[in-house]
């Protein structure tokens, strides 16, 4: 909960350390591959990154007692100004990231960042009631339909089944399911053990062996890890089931007008508004429903400005997963802090348009271009939703 608000998205701190510290956002960490045995892991599709040597696949900016945190995330922001039809200007702010106390000495030269918020959790479990033969129906890898918008699959490893499968979880679709989202993040971004995975010291590398040492709480009451299969299939219920808000606004006007405007514009091109999820016996709650999640669960190139340089699995640094809109609207009721895009740069949903490039290019042209009356509907729209 102090990551996913309310069971909402994360927020970028406010700078005020440290009172408002980076618990809702996270930075990954990796290197390019060193040798041919690193090669092999990657074109393998066993290994999505290649972690940092030291640090590990991401900075720990907290602690336990008894060692220091590995670092702390430093953001700066330089203005970009973005004229719109009409005169009205909107101040952008582009993130800059420096990491500082570096506990155990520098970063691998060749080192990679990405800045993630925590996602909003709603409706997690229908996403993983789509079939996989659905989503890849609108996947288009080599644009052939010469539309522009070229979505692609990222084919990730499955640690339950033992090779690489469809990606539909985090920013960049890096994991597979909902169950191996949740271990990891009990893992890698709390250090607690699970069945799945088992290493109670979370993180930390080799070169930690501190943090390796430490005692744990790895014990056979919880099946030889700190939290027991029942209190993970506990978790994958609760967020499997979390639901989508209703949309009490949805036949007003304005909110038809903008829905008008996101299909004239291209945005459901990478947003695809519906799926009916498939029958599935383990999912019953989750089967035979028509959703709304406004996303394609495929990767994008969204052009240099958002691009974070960092490869995971078949994503380019380039590439991000559609991230559903569902629910977008209720930003500011679940958290007062209402931040966009996957590094929380957008402080409102019109800032986050404005940062589109790539695939997205045009569509974003068409919104700049746009008058005032019909950009507003738009916004409407999306906080409809």
């Amino acid at each position: 909960m102090g990551c996913h608000v309310r069971d909402g998205r994360g927020h970028t701190p406010t700078g005020n350390w440290p009172e408002d510290n980076a618990i809702s956002m996270l930075m990954r960490l990796s290197i390019p591959p060193q040798n041919e045995a690193q090669q092999a892991q990657l074109s393998s599709g066993y290994m999505g990154v290649i972690p940092e040597p030291t640090y590990g696949g991401q900075l720990q900016d907290f602690a336990v007692t008894g060692i220091d945190a590995e670092g702390r995330i430093h953001t700066t922001y330089t203005p970009v100004t973005v004229t719109l039809n009409g005169g009205e200007q909107v101040e952008l702010r582009k993130p800059e990231y420096r990491v500082t106390d570096l506990s155990a000495g520098p970063l691998h030269p060749d080192t990679m960042l990405s800045v993630r918020i925590a996602p909003p959790m709603i409706g997690l479990g229908l996403l993983e009631a789509i079939s996989e033969a659905d989503i890849l129906s609108w996947a288009d890898p080599d644009d052939a339909d010469n539309n522009g918008i070229s979505g692609r699959p990222n084919r990730v490893w499955n640690v339950v089944e033992n090779k690489p499968t469809l990606g539909r979880y985090g920013w960049k679709a890096g994991n597979p399911t909902l169950d191996q989202q949740n271990n990891g993040a009990f893992n890698n971004d709390i250090g607690i053990s699970t069945p799945m995975m088992q290493a109670a010291y979370g993180d930390c590398t080799e070169a930690q062996k501190v943090c390796r040492e430490l005692p744990d709480g790895n014990t056979p009451a919880q099946d030889n890890a700190e939290a027991s299969q029942q209190m993970i299939d506990w978790l994958l219920f609760y967020t499997s089931n979390l639901a989508v808000p209703v949309r009490p606004d949805a036949a007003k006007p304005e909110v038809l007008a903008g829905k008008q405007v996101f299909f004239d514009s291209g945005c459901a091109d990478c947003h695809r508004p519906n799926y009916q999820t498939t029958t599935r016996a383990d999912m019953p709650e989750q089967s035979d429903q028509l959703i709304w999640p406004y996303s394609d669960l495929l990767l994008h190139d969204m052009g240099d400005a958002l691009a974070d340089n960092r490869p995971e699995f078949a994503a380019s640094g380039r590439e991000w997963r559609t991230p559903p809109l569902w629910g977008i609207g209720y930003t500011k009721t679940v958290s007062e802090e209402a931040h966009y895009l996957h590094d929380g740069r957008a402080r409102t949903l019109l800032e986050a348009v404005l940062w589109h490039g790539g695939e997205a290019e045009a569509a974003k042209q068409k919104v700049i271009a746009m008058a005032k009356p019909q950009r507003d509907n738009l916004i409407t729209f999306l906080e409809s939703l």
